[in-house]
């Protein structure tokens, strides 16, 4: 998500996403921005949210290539902005394309990435996180009365993941991408 900093700074955080393309990455980055002031996370999917890796990254990454091959792209479709209850997390929720992001994590949660995470994998674009108590109700209000505002299909193709690792700084660094190239949509 931004320029490699010095491999020391890296620490052991790994994750697994779909990059959202123009225009509609651009409404949410702007979105996610006026939510969150100075958050510079490229809009995404995630397909393996941030976890510890058992075997170095290279080997992680490859495993995410193999597993790769086997689903093919697919569309998927946004629809309106949500709140997770426990963590109070806004998100843009998932419709068309729900089924394939969930069959891949189950997929790809394995060897070096296997984790068990805290919460059930549920796809979504998180748009703010980690709000201060009186923050949520305005937060919320502002990103239901903006999302309306885009207009622009709100579909689109994943056709590549990428594995990412996290600094200290709480940026995050591109590792590899991650083609899907198998003939059936999510190996459904």
């Amino acid at each position: 998500m931004f320029a490699d900093p010095i491999p020391t700074e890296r620490i052991n955080s790994f994750a697994l996403v779909s990059y959202i393309p123009e225009p509609l990455s651009g409404f949410l980055n702007r979105l996610r921005q006026e939510l969150v002031p100075n958050c510079f996370l490229r809009a995404h999917v995630t397909v393996l949210p941030p976890r510890p890796a058992s075997a170095p990254w290279e080997i992680a990454l490859e495993q995410i290539r193999e597993a790769a091959r086997s689903f093919g792209p697919f569309d998927v479709t946004v629809s309106g902005v949500e709140v997770f209850p426990v963590s109070d997390v806004i998100f843009i929720s998932v419709g068309k394309g729900e089924q394939e992001l969930r069959h891949m994590h189950s997929a790809m949660n394995a060897g070096g990435l296997k984790f068990h995470e805290r919460y059930p994998y549920h796809p979504h674009i998180t748009l703010a996180q980690d709000l201060k108590c009186d923050e949520l109700d305005e937060l919320v209000h502002a990103a239901r009365t903006r999302w309306p505002e885009f207009e622009f299909p709100r579909t689109f193709r994943v056709e590549t993941l990428t594995f990412v690792q996290a600094t200290r700084y709480k940026t995050w660094v591109d590792l590899g991408e991650c083609p899907l190239s198998g003939n059936v949509a999510s190996g459904l």
